[in-house]
């Protein structure tokens, strides 16, 4: 019985947005790629969901909300 391998196909979301990627770059690679257009991506989160959906991993990408200076 021989072992087929096949590239598991990702797909990155952004704010309801699916981002293109060139294959062969990692989360973060991806990430700082599109933060050219959205600055916010800097300092996101990347969320890896842990189950395929039709065979496509989904990768988002979630910003990071926070209070400056709060207390």
């Amino acid at each position: 019985m021989a072992i087929a391998v096949e590239a598991t196909q990702r797909r990155y979301l952004y704010n309801g947005i699916t981002l293109p990627a060139p294959p062969g770059l990692t989360h973060r690679e991806v990430r700082d790629l599109h933060s050219a257009i959205y600055p916010e991506l800097i300092s996101a989160e990347i969320v890896v969901a842990d189950e395929l959906v039709g065979g496509v991993q989904e990768i988002t990408f979630r910003r990071a909300v926070g209070t400056k200076g709060a207390r």
